[in-house]
C-alpha cells in the first residue's frame, strides 16, 4: 500500500488504520509483525494452530532447548569446579521435574505473548487457515468450525519443520527428530546424532551432560559447516571429551530395529570395519529444516515458490501477489528466529506504506553449546570463497583476565576487517557467553564502525567483552596483553 502522491501523512496514517491484516502463523515473525501492525493501528487477524502465540521457536526450538543447555551448563560447571578445590557429589537427575521446568518456562513465555495480543486488540484465531483468493482466507478453528475471512494484506509466517532423511525407513519411536528430543523421554545410555550442525550438537550437549554416551556424524569434513574452522576448533576439542565419538567425512547408510535399540551402518574413508555397525538406544536426526511453504490453497493466488520450497520475496518482503507478504523461515536461510522478527516488521511498515527494505549488513548466528559459537557480517571462509581481500585480527582468550578467572581460556574474538577502508566488516566468536557479545559486532558493522572507533570505545575492566576491544588493538599492533616483536 504506497501513498499516492496526492496523499497527506494523516490521510495515510487514516487508511493504514482501516487496513485489515491477516498473519498465517504466530512465530517470532508472525507475532513480532502482528504486533506493530496493531501498533501502527491496523486490524489484525493472528492465525496459528496453537493456544498462544510463540511458534516452533517457544514451543519446541529456541526456548525449550535453551533451558536445557542452561540446565547441561550448570552439570557441566560442577564437574570443572572440581579444578577450583570445589567437589560436589554427582546429580540426581529428577527427569519429571526437569521436564516440568522446561514445559514451565514455555508457558510462561508463551502466555506472555498472550496477554500481549489481547492488550493490543489483536485478534487471535487458533486454527489453520487456508487461501480461497489472495486475500480471502477460510480458517479452520480448533473446534472445528471454519469461517471465511476478508483481508486487505496477509503476511505469510508459516515457518519450518525438520528435515528427513527419506532412506531412513525405520518407524521407531527411538528415531527422533529435534522436537522428540527436546520431550525428553528418558535419558539413553546411547544417542546417535545425525548431523553436526547447531540442533544437533546443542541436543547432543544436552543428553551428554545429563549421562548419555553420545556420537555424532556428520558427513562433511568439520563440524557447524560454514562457520569459520578456528572459531569451531575450541568447541570441537571440548566435545570430543563430552561426547564418546564424533565422527566426520561419515555418513549412516541405513538404521534398522533390533531388539530394544537402533542398529546404525556407517559409510566412510576413515572407517575401520569394527565400527561399521553400531547399536543405539536413540536416534535423533538433525540435518536441516525445510519451509512450510505448503500453504493450502497458495495456488489460487500470484506466490510463487522457488524449487527448493520458499516463498519468493522482494526485499519489502513482498511476493509476487500484491496482497501477500512472507517473511522468516519460509522465505529462506539462515533460518533464524531474530531474522524472523525483523522481516515481520519491515514487511508491516512496507504495508504502512513507509520506505524501507530488508538489507541487513549483518545477521548474528549463535550455537549455544559450551563454549558458545557466535558470528555476524563477512566470515574469514565466506571471503576466501569470493576472493576478497581482507585483514584478520585476533585476539586469544587466554591473554583475557576475565576468561581466566572463569577458567574458560579456551575462546577467541576475531575482526575481520577490510584493509583500505579498516571497516569492520565482519566479527567472530568463541567462547562462553558469545551470544550476548556480539551483539557489538553487529552494531559496529550495522554502524560502519572502523577497527579504530572499536579499539578507542572504553570496554569496562575485566569483562569478556573487552576482548573485541582488543581484537581491534591486535589489528593496530597495539594490544596491551598480546605482544608482537618488531620486525627488523
Amino acid at each position: 500500500m504506497n501513498q499516492p502522491l496526492n496523499q497527506t501523512p494523516d490521510e495515510a496514517q487514516e487508511q493504514t488504520k482501516n487496513l485489515r491484516l491477516a498473519v498465517v502463523g504466530a512465530g517470532p515473525g508472525g507475532y513480532a509483525a502482528a504486533f506493530l501492525a496493531a501498533d501502527l493501528g491496523m486490524q489484525v487477524t493472528l492465525i496459528d494452530p496453537e493456544a498462544n502465540p510463540g511458534g516452533v521457536c517457544l514451543y519446541r526450538g529456541c526456548i525449550p532447548s535453551k533451558a536445557l543447555l542452561h540446565v547441561a551448563k550448570l552439570i557441566e560447571e560442577s564437574q570443572q569446579a572440581k579444578n577450583w578445590g570445589i567437589e560436589f557429589p554427582r546429580p540426581k537427575i529428577d527427569l519429571s521435574r526437569l521436564r516440568g521446568w522446561k514445559e514451565s518456562v514455555v508457558k510462561k513465555l508463551t502466555g506472555g505473548l498472550g496477554q500481549l495480543s489481547k492488550q493490543r486488540h489483536v485478534e487471535y484465531i487458533q486454527g489453520r487457515a487456508a487461501f480461497e483468493d489472495s486475500t480471502t482466507l477460510r480458517v479452520t478453528k480448533s473446534d472445528q468450525t471454519e469461517a471465511v475471512l476478508n483481508f486487505d494484506r496477509i503476511i505469510i509466517a508459516t515457518g519450518s519443520r525438520p528435515a528427513i532423511i527419506p532412506t531412513f525407513k525405520v518407524d521407531s519411536p527411538r528415531l527422533m527428530d529435534s522436537t522428540g528430543g527436546l520431550n525428553l523421554e528418558d535419558i539413553p545410555g546411547t544417542l546417535l546424532v545425525v548431523g553436526g550442525g547447531y540442533i544437533g550438537l546443542e541436543l547432543g550437549s544436552v543428553y551428554a551432560a545429563l549421562g548419555t554416551r553420545v556420537t555424532v556424524v556428520e558427513m562433511l569434513p568439520g563440524l557447524l559447516p560454514g562457520a569459520d574452522r578456528d572459531l569451531v576448533l575450541p568447541l570441537h576439542k571440548r566435545l570430543e571429551k563430552m561426547f564418546e565419538t564424533i565422527l566426520l567425512n561419515t555418513t549412516v547408510a541405513s538404521l534398522k530395529e533390533e531388539g530394544a535399540g537402533l542398529r546404525a551402518t556407517f559409510e566412510g574413508a576413515a572407517i575401520q570395519e569394527k565400527d561399521r555397525e553400531k547399536v543405539f538406544d536413540r536416534v535423533l536426526v538433525s540435518v536441516g529444516r525445510k519451509p512450510n511453504s505448503e500453504v493450502p490453497g497458495l495456488e489460487k493466488t500470484q506466490v510463487q515458490v522457488s524449487p527448493r520450497g520458499f516463498i519468493e520475496v522482494n526485499k519489502q518482503l513482498q511476493t509476487a501477489d500484491p496482497a501477500i507478504f512472507a517473511i522468516g523461515d519460509v522465505v529462506g536461510e539462515p533460518m533464524l528466529a531474530h531474522k524472523a522478527s525483523h522481516e515481520g516488521r519491515v514487511a508491516v511498515e512496507a504495508i504502512a506504506g513507509h520506505k524501507v527494505a530488508f538489507e541487513p549488513n549483518a545477521i548474528p548466528a549463535v550455537v549455544f553449546t559450551d563454549p558458545e559459537v557466535a558470528w555476524c557480517g563477512l566470515t574469514e571462509t565466506q571471503a576466501e570463497k569470493e576472493n576478497r581481500e581482507i585483514k584478520v585480527a585476533k585476539f586469544p582468550w587466554g591473554a583475557s583476565g576475565r576468561a581466566v578467572t572463569l577458567d574458560r581460556p579456551e575462546g577467541m574474538t576475531k575482526l575481520i576487517i577490510d584493509p583500505q577502508t579498516e571497516r569492520v566488516l565482519g566479527v567472530g566468536i568463541a567462547g562462553t557467553g558469545a551470544g550476548e557479545l556480539i551483539a557489538e559486532g553487529v552494531l559496529a558493522i550495522e554502524m560502519a564502525a572502523l577497527a579504530s572507533d572499536v579499539a578507542m570505545s572504553i570496554h569496562p575492566h575485566p569483562t569478556l567483552s573487552e576482548t573485541v576491544m582488543e581484537s581491534a588493538e591486535v589489528f593496530f599492533g597495539t594490544s596491551t596483553h598480546v605482544f608482537r616483536p618488531k620486525r627488523g
